[in-house]
């Protein structure tokens, strides 16, 4: 179970429970327009010694999202928005997937097995889902209802990061919004970051359609308040550089975003 507590000084949210499944960071009471989720931040496998086999397969994309836990803090600490991301791998259990999904546990990557991922117990499988991906999911509603205690306007957004290259195909999309109901708000916020020079495209290269932005619309639906989800070409976060440049476009697109939304 995951369990916060908030500093009445500072608005700031303590956090307990299993370091392992989460991390908290910044102020859910500051009363900032949006909270942050990154479901995809990390490639560690916490339980486990993992092979080299299964290091390699943890480093790439399959393990995690690269550079969507930079993005994210830096974004949160712009704003001045908090921030839940993940502190375990996609492979251990996917907090972005329905837990009935074939996906939310995979037993291996592009015919590669998965050590850790072999002949799973329903027994193991629970133990999981509820030490990390529902640590997480509790660690994400206690920080949107102290936000939603404050009764004034917001919204989640989620970050991700996607590769560059798919089946042999370069993406020319460089950012993402995906969504699956507030069209017109994703649309005024997709042309708030083309104007900062990235080229943006709804529902790519996925779309909330497709039940791919399960946590936004998990905790969005169940507190009534708008979702959506950012994906970022990975060639964009490589270097420090680029991720800087990058957060400030998103801040400045979120700044003038917002005004839209409570104008």
């Amino acid at each position: 179970m995951a369990l916060l507590t908030s500093d009445e000084n500072d608005g700031s949210t303590r956090v307990s429970g299993d370091p392992h499944a989460y991390e908290v960071f910044g102020r859910p009471k500051a009363g900032d327009p949006f909270i942050l989720l990154c479901e995809h931040a990390t490639r560690l496998a916490p339980d486990w010694d993992v092979s080299e086999v299964d290091e390699k397969i943890l480093q790439t994309h399959w393990g995690y999202d690269l550079g969507a836990d930079d993005l994210t803090r830096l974004v949160a600490s712009q704003t001045e928005c908090p921030a839940v991301l993940s502190r375990f791998s996609r492979l251990v259990c996917d907090p972005n997937r329905d837990p009935e999904e074939p996906s939310f546990i995979l037993d291996s990557i592009e015919g590669q097995p998965l050590s850790f991922n072999q002949d799973l117990s329903e027994q193991e499988r629970r133990r999981r889902r509820e030490r990390y991906f529902d640590a997480y999911h509790d660690a994400v509603d206690c920080t949107v209802s102290d936000r939603a205690a404050l009764d004034r306007l917001f919204c989640i957004l989620s970050i991700h990061s996607f590769t560059p290259v798919y089946q042999g195909e370069r993406r020319s999309v460089e950012v993402g919004v995906l969504f699956d109901r507030d069209e017109g708000q994703a649309i005024a916020l997709a042309e708030r970051i083309e104007g900062e020079g990235f080229r943006t495209a709804l529902n790519a290269p996925y779309s909330g359609y497709d039940g791919l932005i399960y946590s936004a619309r998990r905790h969005g639906r169940a507190h009534r308040v708008s979702y959506f989800e950012l994906e970022v070409r990975q060639d964009l976060l490589e270097e420090a550089s680029g991720r800087e440049a990058l957060a400030g476009a998103i801040c400045r697109a979120l700044g003038s975003w917002s005004e839209f939304r409570q104008g």
